[in-house]
């Protein structure tokens, strides 16, 4: 009887799921597909959305890099409507195996944190590389993302992110210089929050253009990335002054913007805009 359940989930993830990317192996996106369907006969739940996140979708993987597959999934209704509702589990785990690395969000935590403004659910509905999109689920999210999405809070994320791996990582005299590429995607993106006032793309080339009037910065990024590309790990190096300079001002420049307020009244409109979708999935999942 699971094998069965397993097998018409994944018929009806096949025919959900967009067109292969030329980034992923045919074999690799049909193992994930298998094992999305196997995700959802053990835990009684359907898929909406799966995507690559990590590395490949920001454009910079390594040759043996992971492949970081992450899904939203709605659990049937009898399942909300529990006393218990924030005691129970609400993402789905599993081991990396063969370097695939698979886990998923449920709806509602996906939605409670879109309307925080998350930066992790945001980069997964633009994600280039996708596995599984169910009623059109990446562009419904994007169309909420002007009324939902707060530039404070945004930037802030931001700014944690970069100054958390600085710190853990790029002040010693040997760097691992692939957690370059963490800090400058962070600091890229709030640059571009200042600049467009939009969500940042996920791909980290499309932010590029921002240190345009950088040349010999640019110049290193670029090469840098070839060399990861190219490699199956960066180890441990002296620090790239160019990358270390430009890393190390803009923290100053960040530290200067003090705290950044943001408005409450917004995350309470987006929440009550959040929960007719989150009723509109669950009665058009199950159906």
């Amino acid at each position: 009887m699971g094998h069965l359940k397993t097998k018409k989930a994944l018929s009806n993830l096949m025919q959900t799921s967009p067109l292969i990317s030329n980034k992923i192996p045919a074999d690799v996106h049909a193992e994930i597909l298998r094992r999305i369907a196997l995700a959802e006969a053990e835990h009684d739940v359907k898929v909406l959305y799966a995507i690559e996140s990590g590395s490949r979708a920001w454009g910079f993987e390594s040759s043996n890099s992971d492949y970081d597959a992450r899904f939203i999934y709605i659990n049937r209704k009898d399942w909300y409507l529990s006393v218990n509702l924030e005691e129970q589990r609400n993402v789905i785990e599993y081991p990396i195996i063969d370097d695939i690395d698979l886990n998923g969000w449920d709806l509602r935590k996906a939605l409670r944190l879109f309307s925080k403004s998350n930066p992790a659910f945001i980069e997964w509905i633009q994600s280039p590389i996708g596995y599984v999109n169910h009623d059109d689920f990446a562009n419904k999210m994007l169309e909420l993302v002007p009324s939902i999405y707060c530039k404070e809070r945004g930037i802030t994320h931001y700014k944690s992110m970069a100054r958390t791996n600085f710190r853990g990582y790029l002040k010693e005299a040997q760097v691992p210089v692939k957690k370059y590429f963490y800090v400058l995607r962070a600091l890229l993106a709030v640059r571009w929050l200042e600049t467009y006032g939009s969500i940042p793309p996920i791909e980290f080339s499309k932010m590029l253009h921002l240190i345009d009037n950088i040349p010999n910065l640019l110049t290193d990024i670029l090469a840098l990335m070839e060399r990861k590309k190219a490699a199956e790990e960066l180890g441990r190096e002296a620090p790239i002054v160019s990358i270390q300079n430009f890393i190390e001002s803009e923290m100053v420049r960040m530290d200067a913007f003090g705290h950044l307020d943001y408005s409450v009244e917004l995350e309470v409109e987006a929440v009550s805009s959040l929960n007719e979708v989150f009723r509109s999935f669950l009665i058009r999942a199950w159906n």
